[in-house]
């Protein structure tokens, strides 16, 4: 407030000085916006006047008054007045001469496309990055089923827990009267030679070839395969469709195995088998043979524990980062489910699935985001039972969305719209307005097709959100959910809900 009392000058003048102090009370104090104008009365100086003036956001520029009417004279015999208080300075911004009147509050919805028929029973949340405003929600913070959604959860977990310099070793161990062993850690990219899906992935081949240098002539009556890094009691949930693994979409989740425990190495999707563990270990034999190991084509495959530290073989996989890479466009179930139980195993937890809920919530902690409710049942997003807010994946992204903490690797992971991994065959027809500005995780299983991750809108904001349609079949719900996708990009930061 100014200490100097009001001057001489005319009435209009004095009324704008007013007018821009109110502008800079109302920036310190929003006022609610209400439609058609809320009357505020200003009595200026001892000449009586009074302005009507309409209450509008902070952000909108509050229009003057006009200065064409005369100004009111005051009359000739002095009235007696009181000393009036110091007038408030005038902003030093231009304050229009002519009255524009209030301008509306820009605002866009999506609620037709969020209440197509196509999304079932729909969840959904979208927050503005930059200022963590809630654009829109639709249940956003009720825990629901993911999909392959998780996965994102899954990578952050992994970078946290692991870093993504980290590699997945598999070494050979020596024991007494021709016995070796073949200790599994995690790694499923582990590749029995001819084709992979996992380009740069360690192989039997390599590991044999040491095993023959160290050995020498020696023979090898005995070959133990080792999967005891974790239990593997709990290689199957009960809540994943048993087709998962005959068709090939997901494999008994066991510390080592090899190509992923696919019948076709080369191939994403291939079924898998019930004992992933034998398969490793005569898969080695056949590697330790054409290395030239002596006895060891003729070699007895026994699973267990190894009972050696005498490592004379030794492997890993690519790094982390890479993984994460080769898991995230193509939604690779195995990658997920190896990445989640060697965190546990490494954080300390076990390496079981029940572990995986106060892993993953430690973990996600760290990144200033709260994990309070969540429940982890796999690292894929297999599993209906899985529990995660659109709230909580949305925040999420917003670190994701900027690369902080490590999580570059993932946000550059992202499927795009149009462009790239399962999003490159969609958004078309009227929803390829969106191509190339969604970058975002698909989730698919029977009950749920979800998506999450963020978009630089039309308008150039950047947005995070999750959607979740829940009991649609994915014929109906994947086009709505392009559909709702795409109309938040095109609502940008003008996105309100009802």
């Amino acid at each position: 407030m100014s200490d100097q009392q009001p001057t001489s000058k005319s009435v209009p003048a004095r009324l704008r000085g007013a007018v821009a102090a109110a502008r800079r009370s109302a920036a310190r104090r929003p006022v609610p916006w209400i439609a058609g104008g809320l009357a505020g009365v200003l009595v200026l100086g001892s000449g009586g006047a009074v302005a009507v003036a309409a209450a509008t956001m902070p952000s909108r520029p509050v229009a003057a008054p006009s200065t064409s009417a005369a100004p009111r004279t005051p009359a000739s015999t002095p009235r007696a007045t009181r000393t009036p208080s110091a007038a408030p300075t005038a902003d030093a911004r231009a304050v229009p001469d002519e009255t524009t009147g209030p301008k509306a509050l820009c605002t866009c919805t999506i609620d037709d496309a969020a209440s197509a028929a196509g999304l079932g029973s729909f969840e959904g949340f979208v927050m503005d990055a930059e200022t963590g405003e809630t654009l829109f929600s639709k249940d956003g913070d009720e825990a629901a089923q993911t999909g392959s959604v998780m996965k994102t959860l899954t990578s952050a977990t992994a970078l946290a827990v692991l870093g993504g310099d980290h590699r997945i070793p598999t070494t050979v161990t020596r024991e007494a009267d021709g016995t070796i062993a073949l200790v599994g850690h995690g790694d499923a990219t582990l590749s029995a030679g001819g084709g992979t899906v996992y380009p740069g992935a360690p192989t039997l081949a390599q590991l044999a070839q040491q095993v023959k240098a160290q050995l020498g002539d020696a023979p090898v009556t005995t070959i133990v395969a080792d999967d005891s890094y974790w239990d593997d009691a709990d290689a199957w949930d009960p809540t994943w469709p048993e087709n998962e693994r005959t068709i090939g979409y997901q494999p008994r989740v066991t510390a080592l195995m090899v190509d992923g425990d696919r019948a076709n190495p080369s191939a994403a999707t291939s079924p898998r088998s019930t004992d992933p563990v034998g398969r490793a270990g005569a898969a080695f034999r056949t590697a330790l043979a054409d290395a030239g190991v002596a006895g060891a084509a003729d070699a007895q495959v026994v699973q267990r524990a190894t009972t050696s530290t005498d490592t004379i073989a030794s492997v890993s996989s690519q790094p982390v980062s890479t993984l994460i890479g080769q898991m995230i466009p193509n939604s690779d179930n195995t990658l997920a489910e190896m990445l989640a139980r060697v965190s546990s195993k490494e954080s300390g937890a076990g390496g079981s699935a029940a572990s995986l809920t106060g892993v993953y919530q430690d973990a996600l902690a760290g990144y200033g985001v709260d994990p309070a409710g969540i429940a982890i049942k796999d690292g894929s997003g297999e599993s209906a039972a899985n529990a995660v807010s659109p709230s909580f994946v949305a925040h999420l992204m917003v670190r994701v969305a900027a690369g902080e903490e490590g999580l570059g690797v993932l946000s550059e992971s992202l499927p795009v719209a149009g462009v790239s991994g399962t999003l490159a065959s969609r958004f078309t027809g009227a929803n390829a307005v969106a191509r190339g500005r969604v970058h975002a995780k698909t989730g698919w299983i029977d009950s749920a097709n979800t998506l999450g991750g963020w978009i630089d809108a039309a308008d150039g904001t950047r947005l995070t959100f999750a959607f979740y349609a829940i009991g649609s079949s994915r014929a109906a719900a994947l086009p709505a959910l392009d559909a709702v996708t795409a109309a938040t990009y095109s609502c940008g930061g003008d996105l309100t809900s009802s």
